[in-house]
């Protein structure tokens, strides 16, 4: 059953390039409700908690690197079928794959350096957000 809320972050580089304002404009522009917002830097630690689901993954540890590497906004979405419907607004992971007007085609430098982080599923989202918002 699809639920109403999802869960975002905006990565380092998207903050480092001064990208908050733009991609929330997107978000509410999209139709999400901003529940919850907070902007943080990551400890190598705390991304490494975040992230452990990656933990045997190649790649995990440039993740935890680059995810601890500057500030990140994280924040909880409302919008009915939010999952999804965020998954579309933010587009495929390879910005050169994403749909003309997704956050990751304007905003997205790279696979890796890809702005956002959007929630895979509702049961995700909430663990995600208590990650965060301990709610």
């Amino acid at each position: 059953m699809a639920t109403n809320r999802t869960f975002t972050m905006i990565k380092p580089d998207a903050v480092a390039d001064h990208h908050i304002g733009g991609i929330l404009s997107m978000i509410e522009q999209g139709g999400f409700r901003i529940v919850e917002l907070q902007k943080v830097a990551l400890s190598a630690e705390r991304a490494g908690e975040f992230y452990a689901v990656h933990r045997e993954r190649p790649f995990y540890h440039d993740l935890v690197r680059y995810m601890s590497s500057g500030s990140i906004v994280a924040a909880v979405l409302e919008k009915d079928n939010a999952v999804a419907d965020f998954r579309t607004l933010i587009g495929a992971t390879n910005p050169a794959n994403a749909a003309d007007g997704t956050i990751r085609k304007k905003y997205a430098k790279s696979i890796e350096a890809n702005a956002v982080h959007g929630s895979d599923s509702d049961e995700n989202a909430q663990i995600e957000a208590e990650f965060f918002f301990g709610k």
